[in-house]
Order: C-alpha cells, then structure tokens, then sequence
C-alpha cells in the first residue's frame, strides 16, 4: 500500500533535530523523497542518511541559501511538492531589556526565513500547478506570555504570511497553512530543565500546565504537517492547526 505522500518531494527547513527531523522521518515513512536544508551540517547529513534523502546546508536567514535548496531539490528530483517551513529559533526577554541583535535574529529566522523558503519553492509549484506549504507557527503566534518578547512579535507575522500566501495562491493549486505546536519535548526543552537544580520536577511542572497531564511529542507535530501536505487536507488553506493539548483554551485569571 503506497504511503500518504508517495512520490512527492518535500523540502523540510530545519530537519537536523526536534520537531524537523520528527517530520522528516514522519515523510519519508510516508514515500516522501525528502531534502533536508539545514544550518548544522552533522545533523543534518545524518538526518538526511537515515531517511534516504538529500541533505543541503541551509541558512533560512540568506535568501541565496534558500534558493539554493530549492535548486538542489529540483535538480535531484524534477519537482517541489511540499515545503515545511520548521527553521527557527527561541528568542525570549524583557522587552526593554533585549539586545539589539536578539531582535534582528528572531525576526530573520523565525519570520523572514519562512518568506525566503516559500518565496525559494513557490515559483515551481506554480509552474507544476499545485503544492503545499506548512509553516511550523507556534501557540506564542494568538498568545502573549511575558518576558518572551520578541518571539511572539514574528510569530503572529508568520502566521500573517501564511494566510496572505494562501488567499495569493489558492486559485493556482498552491495551500499554505501553519501548525501551532505548545509545548513540545524537543531537545531544546530538555536542555532548559536541565538548567533547573531538579529538571524532572521542572518538567512535571510543564507537564501540569497541559490538561493530559504532559507535553506534546515531536512526532505528534510532524503527522500533522503529514496530514496538512497530503491529498487527505485538499481544502485546507491559510489555517493554522494547534496541537498544545488544550492548554491555550483553558480560563486563565
């Protein structure tokens, strides 16, 4: 039996760790032929040799680089079916407290490396009459925490660039929708516990603040995005799916 996304290939942007390699891994258990563009070159050769594809060292903040992945996954396999849109990074403060840089970075990673990478596919897809694009956004994209400023800044524009490629494109085969992920046990989150003189505690305490009692798995993001960039989603555009297990909907004082 052929698999949700046999044959088409899909350019995943931070694929070497987290919820990337989980989707990575998730496409091509589904027939994916996958191009893993990554800025960590060890993670994501080995990535991208576990999972049969193509590695490509990518730097989302550099339109060249993204381009060049584009041309990379084209020139290998003929086409561009599906980009996830994963690259980014946890940029968190006080506002007045933020360094000049750490602005400049959030904003050139998390929401000018999705436009590059859209921006790298989208003339192809248009050009074969059809794709799909899925932007890992975040709950930080409709919900303001405190003191993890400027990374809701540039996710509540992700998902802004999601909707506004979405409604452009819709009528040339091309869908673009985001996946909100809450709290997901990446590497990233455990390296943050271990920062903490009982890191099981302050991982249960993350736990508590989810209404299963625990925090998502990388792998439950990566079979959404499987589900967003398969034929099973066709009407599915400029929406964003979240999977925090019902912590954003829950009263807060």
């Amino acid at each position: 039996m052929a698999g949700r996304l046999q044959d088409k290939v899909a350019l995943i942007t931070g694929a070497g760790r987290g919820i990337g390699e989980a989707t990575a891994r998730a496409f091509a258990r589904e027939g994916a032929k996958v191009v893993v563009a990554e800025i960590e070159r060890a993670t994501g050769e080995q990535t991208a040799a576990e999972v049969g594809g193509l590695f490509v060292p990518c730097d989302v903040r550099d339109v060249a680089q993204c381009e060049a992945a584009a041309e990379a996954a084209l020139g290998r396999y003929g086409r561009v079916d599906v980009l996830v849109a994963n690259a980014g990074v946890n940029v968190f403060h006080e506002p007045l407290a933020m360094p000049e840089e750490a602005w400049r970075r959030c904003l050139a990673v998390d929401l000018e490396g999705a436009w590059h990478s859209a921006r790298a596919v989208l003339p192809a897809m248009l050009a074969q009459g059809g794709g799909a694009i899925v932007a890992i956004a975040s709950c930080h994209s409709f919900r303001i925490i405190p003191h993890t400023f400027p990374y809701p800044v540039a996710k509540h524009a992700l998902l802004g660039l999601v909707r506004a490629l979405g409604i452009e494109y819709a009528a040339r085969g091309v869908r673009v929708n985001a996946i909100a992920p809450g709290y997901v046990e990446t590497q990233i989150a455990v390296d943050y516990w271990s920062t903490f003189p009982n890191p099981e505690a302050e991982r249960r305490k993350a736990c508590d603040l989810h209404p299963p009692k625990r925090v998502g798995r990388p792998e439950e993001v990566a079979m959404t995005a499987v589900f967003l960039a398969s034929d099973e989603a066709p009407f599915i555009n400029a929406a964003c799916i979240t999977i925090d297990g019902g912590r954003s909907v829950l009263y807060h004082d």
